[in-house]
């Protein structure tokens, strides 16, 4: 017999949506503890990944001109001249610092409470008018194709580690995996709702984490 989702709990709280996806896909306790075990040979390399993939940002003219504008959380010089854009101007240092904390948490977290699943939904607010900022509004396809992108950095990482065996490997690779595909779920949330009053009834706290991912 089908295990019964009360559809509208799914679509209206955020613990309850997060425990469909995560009995949809078998995310478990061993994938976090697998999170948290990629964080720990990973912590000195954030750095240079963030660098990887916020250059992957500037090589498009379509995904670069999202950082010529003044995001949440920034109140430093922002370079409004596409071509003087670069990895060190400082709104992009300010970006790259934020996203090296990002993955740090989301690696390092051991339990997923309340208020780590409405801080994943509200990076993924933040993305879009229901914030508040207008000027984040990012088109979603450059959502999707970055977390595309940061898997893909994640797990060359992963694979490319000789002190790793085949088995953990393959454990870490499927944990990343499941993990992008809840938090990218957390982000289309809000791009399908933003049109409408958000009907979730948890709180969005008033979470200072920087600016945009993108």
């Amino acid at each position: 017999m089908a295990e019964h989702i009360d559809h509208h709990l799914v679509e209206t709280n955020l613990r309850h949506r997060f425990e469909y996806l995560a009995k949809f896909i078998n995310f478990t306790t061993d994938d976090i503890l697998m999170l948290n075990r990629i964080g720990k040979f990973t912590a000195s390399m954030l750095p240079d990944i963030v660098d990887q993939i916020f250059q992957r940002f500037l090589d498009f003219d379509i995904t670069k001109r999202y950082f010529l504008m003044r995001h949440f959380g920034y109140t430093g010089t922002v370079t409004v001249n596409e071509s003087e854009l670069t990895l060190y101007s400082e709104q992009m240092c300010f970006r790259r610092t934020t996203f090296v904390k990002y993955l740090k948490r989301i690696l390092r977290q051991k339990v997923w409470n309340d208020a780590f699943l409405e801080y994943l939904s509200y990076v993924g607010k933040i993305h879009t008018r229901m914030a508040g900022s207008h000027s984040i509004d990012v088109d979603f396809i450059h959502i999707n194709i970055s977390f595309g992108f940061v898997e893909h950095i994640l797990l060359d990482v992963v694979l490319s580690n000789e002190q790793i065996d085949d088995k953990t490997k393959k454990s870490a690779i499927l944990a990343l995996n499941k993990f992008f595909w809840i938090q990218n779920d957390f982000f289309s949330m809000h791009y399908t709702k933003q049109s409408n009053t958000s009907r979730f009834s948890c709180c969005f706290p008033n979470i200072q984490i920087g600016c945009s991912a993108i």
